[in-house]
Parts: C-alpha cells; structure tokens; sequence
C-alpha cells in the first residue's frame, strides 16, 4: 500500500474529473460506496454538492471517509 495519493477518473454530472488519493481512502471510499450500493461515481457527486466552494473534491471525500469511520 501505498502512502503517496494516486490519481482516479470520476464523472460527476457527465463531467470526467479526477482526485488524488492515497489507497487506503480510495479502497475505503469504494467500500463505503459498495455497502451503500451506490456507484463510485454517484457517491463522489454526492460528497460534491455537499462541499463548500474552497474545499477541494480529494480533501471532502477525505473527510467523508473519516466522519463514516468515526460514525461507526
């Protein structure tokens, strides 16, 4: 595993983006999409609408990861 961030292809709203991601909140955020039965995908554009204008997509699914872990 891998602690440098990796760039993933996401499409929100018909729109190709992508986001770098260390490994372990890349598999944690398809897990958490998986166990929602929600693509990849639909969920990021969730986290997307939710963010605030300054907040970077990387950095919201970040934090969506941890307040879903610490939830738990």
């Amino acid at each position: 595993m891998t602690a440098r961030p990796i760039k993933h292809s996401l499409t929100l709203h018909g729109h190709r983006t992508s986001v770098s991601l260390e490994t372990a909140f890349w598999e944690a955020f398809c897990e958490i999409a998986k166990a929602k039965n929600v693509a990849v995908n639909a969920l990021a554009a969730e986290i997307d609408a939710a963010r605030a204008g300054d907040e970077g997509l990387a950095s919201a699914i970040r934090v969506f990861v941890l307040r879903h872990h610490q939830a738990r």
